[in-house]
């Protein structure tokens, strides 16, 4: 085996270490010099500065092996004289991963896993989802609990929320997955019905929508008040006409302002209008002017949106829902029984709702699963049953349709605007094409060029005339965070998905966009073949395992057979 030395060769002002291999000879010591300098071999002198080596310039023809470098103090030193003339290549030193700081590592490979402590993917796949969610994030980042007396249920609100905070700041710096032991005993303590235990002391599945709903539900009693919706939103203060009604980070993240009308079956304003003559009702003579009871009209925040799958709630309404949009518009509707005014007695009134106020991120939840009465059972207790059916759903989400007026009209501009620009840029795109097909001489071309700019000087006089003349009409904001050309279309970035026939069993797992996706690149982009979907790169996080997958992938979570099928969906508004 050939000894080297270590050794350091002085260059001008610079020093460069090197391992010196005796059996390599002169040559390979020149050319590990040239490689890393860029001077040529015939313009290199080496020299010696350590004694017991050769004197004067190194010759060729030195035998390297026939001196005694062990004698010398280590660093052999050296002396080189000689111009670059070549391009030098940075040295670039060889980093292996597990020399890497666990921060950094992190960084470099797959996203980590939570191991799964025994039926707690429900929680994994949620916990997931929600580490891609900045505002979140940062809310939890910033919180100080503030407990006063012995407010049990505060205590265990405080311990939930930072658990889940050092939760996700683990899994974003270690490179492997993690136990979420700490998260799993808070949510525990928090909500006791999630330490049910089954036959032998284990664990029972919960449902994920539920931990969702309990987990946001907690965060909204704590992270309360305008400086921890600041500090989710980057210090950037939202005024109160954007958050309508939003007092914390959750509903500031995720609440949707809702308008509900109730209308009266019975009692339309069709009605009062079809009929001039007294009428009977209830053994009560009623004036037809009186017949039109006026709506009820009333707000609330939610935190996420229904879709409806089974298709109404009665046999004669019931609605074949293949889609999202179908899904969420027939859980916007409905029919209830409510006391009327005008008729003393209880009616039948029609539910519509619709959104007044948008967020920043949007959660859907598909109605998979349902209580189903058991009256000939035993103990008649009823049984939680799953809904197979495919229900299908794409990369963006456009709510326009489920907006109050007021709401659409603030959107329609952005919407306008964006429609006027796509078709400007699609007429551009065949005039050229027309004009390239057309050619023509020089002196055509010329002419037609002069043609159109004096056209396009006419018509710029015009546009500007217009924007002086008409000032545009100054829109309310649509929500928090949300841009002022906000269009209403929401990008898909996170799914819950749940496997299995068994409503208390089965498995979830959660699948999440990756965060390398240039959403300003989109001609660059790989598209889903025969579709104008966009093939992201996505992850699946099966608990401690995470795997690669794409758009496509995520497509077929619609459900309709025995494969993971959506059960949460998560939106950010589109930008």
């Amino acid at each position: 085996m050939t000894t080297k030395y270590a050794a350091t060769v002085t260059w001008g002002k610079e020093c460069i270490e090197i391992e010196l291999d005796p059996s390599a000879g002169v040559s390979g010591l020149k050319s590990e010099l040239q490689a890393r300098t860029g001077v040529p071999l015939d313009r290199m002198k080496v020299m010696a500065k350590s004694k017991g080596l050769w004197k004067g310039v190194l010759k060729d023809a030195e035998d390297l092996t026939s001196l005694k470098f062990s004698a010398i103090a280590p660093p052999v030193q050296m002396l080189m004289m000689g111009s670059a003339t070549l391009p030098v290549e940075p040295v670039r030193k060889t980093v292996f991963l597990e020399d890497l700081p666990p921060e950094e590592a992190a960084r470099m490979v797959e996203p980590s896993g939570l191991v799964n402590l025994g039926n707690t993917c429900y929680l994994n796949s949620v916990a997931q989802c929600l580490r891609v969610i900045p505002p979140l994030r940062d809310g939890l980042k910033h919180y100080s609990p503030n407990i006063a007396g012995d407010n049990r249920q505060a205590q265990m609100h405080a311990l939930l929320l930072k658990s889940l905070s050092s939760t996700l700041d683990s899994l974003d710096r270690s490179p492997t997955a993690i136990s979420p032991q700490n998260l799993v005993m808070a949510t525990k303590m928090a909500f006791p019905q999630m330490a049910q235990t089954g036959p032998g002391g284990h664990p029972m599945q919960q449902d994920a929508e539920e931990f969702y709903s309990s987990l946001i539900g907690a965060a909204a009693t704590e992270l309360r008040g305008e400086g921890a919706i600041r500090a989710a939103f980057h210090g950037e203060k939202c005024s109160s006409e954007e958050l309508n009604g939003a007092t914390n980070v959750i509903d500031a993240v995720f609440g949707m302002r809702m308008e509900e009308t109730l209308t009266c079956d019975e009692l339309s304003s069709s009605t009062a209008h079809d009929s001039t003559d007294a009428m009977e009702t209830d053994g009560v003579g009623v004036a037809s002017s009186s017949l039109s009871e006026p709506p009820v009209i009333t707000h609330d925040l939610h935190r996420k949106l229904v879709c409806n799958i089974q298709g109404g709630s009665d046999s004669s309404s019931q609605v074949n829902v293949t889609h999202i949009v179908e899904g969420i518009q027939l859980a916007l509707t409905g029919k209830l029984e409510k006391y009327s005014e005008i008729l003393g007695r209880d009616a039948m009134w029609t539910r519509s709702q619709k959104i007044a106020r948008l967020p920043p991120y949007l959660v859907v939840q598909f109605g998979r699963f349902y209580w189903k009465a058991t009256p000939d059972s035993q103990d008649h207790s009823g049984v939680k049953c799953k809904v197979m059916k495919p229900v299908g759903f794409q990369g963006v989400l456009d709510v326009y349709d489920f907006c109050s007026d007021r709401l659409k009209k603030a959107l329609k501009v952005a919407r306008d605007k964006a429609a006027k620009e796509e078709e400007d840029r699609v007429a551009k795109k065949l005039k050229g094409e027309e004009d390239a097909k057309d050619g023509g001489d020089e002196a055509a071309a010329m002419e037609t060029d002069g043609a159109k700019e004096d056209e396009e000087g006419i018509d710029d006089e015009l546009k500007a005339a217009l924007a002086m003349s008409v000032e545009p009409e100054p829109q309310p904001p649509v929500g928090p965070g949300l841009p002022s050309n906000f269009r209403g279309l929401y990008e898909l970035f996170a799914v819950v998905t749940h496997k299995g026939r068994d409503a208390d069993g089965g498995h979830y797992m959660g699948w999440v966009k990756a965060d390398n996706t240039n959403s300003s690149d989109n001609n660059k982009r790989d598209k889903i073949v025969d579709s104008d979907e966009e093939n992201d790169d996505w992850y699946v996080f099966d608990d401690d395992e995470v795997s690669p997958c794409k758009t496509e992938d995520i497509l077929k979570l619609k459900g309709g057979g025995d494969w993971h099928m959506s059960y949460l969906n998560f939106y950010r508004a589109k930008k």
